[in-house]
């Protein structure tokens, strides 16, 4: 019976040792990310009609990136990615996904929607958003980081080729600070190692008060 007690003592102990380990690794990990910015405050329609600000964001660590509907690019590879992360969260992940459309007369709510449930998109935990462009633009390009130009006319290889946009998935913190940059397509990018890093930086900045 002594021999049981210590024993159960000392698995006790080795197991917090292993968790403050683990959390003071994740800690130092989330150290490695630097703050690139703060978002500014926004408000954007997600594809259920419902706005959504940076304030309804806080406390929580997401990732975002933009794309549109009509892309005959890279937009439904990385939709898939982004996807894929939904997955690998799981359905009880407090991390949120946002996938803000570079063409927002287009993509109305109701289109999105329908987009989001091509992908099984949960709407609890990923949001498809619009607004005017110059909300969009706000957002994406002086808070984000993220590029989207529209393409000329004469520059359009199909009518749907309408723009140039990033490719990256970008990570922000619980305070609303932008953290990482991942960028997801390439010929030399491999998707599954782009994904182990989101959610290594994720997870890092989840351990993160």
């Amino acid at each position: 019976m002594q021999w049981m007690i210590w024993f159960g003592l000392a698995t006790t102990v080795v197991l917090l040792l292993l968790t403050l380990t683990s959390v003071n690794l994740q800690r130092r990990a989330a150290s490695d990310l630097p703050v690139i910015g703060a978002v500014a405050n926004f408000a954007l329609t997600n594809q259920d009609g419902q706005v959504v600000t940076l304030q309804d964001l806080r406390g929580k660590v997401w990732v975002a990136d933009i794309i549109f509907t009509r892309c005959p690019g890279p937009c439904l590879k990385m939709t898939r990615q982004m996807k894929e992360l939904q997955e690998a969260l799981g359905a009880d992940a407090g991390v949120k996904l946002i996938s803000l459309t570079t063409d927002p007369v287009f993509d109305t709510p109701s289109i999105l929607k329908q987009y989001a449930q091509r992908f099984n998109a949960n709407p609890a935990h990923w949001s498809f958003l619009t607004g005017t462009p110059q909300q969009i633009a706000a957002l994406a390009i002086d808070s984000l980081k993220l590029t989207a130009i529209e393409k000329k006319p004469e520059e359009r290889v199909t009518p749907e080729d309408l723009f140039i946009h990033s490719t990256i998935f970008v990570l922000v913190d619980r305070q609303g600070r932008l953290r990482g940059v991942f960028e997801t397509t390439g010929d030399d990018i491999d998707p599954t190692t782009v994904k182990a890093k989101i959610l290594h930086g994720v997870r890092a900045l989840e351990a993160t008060p």
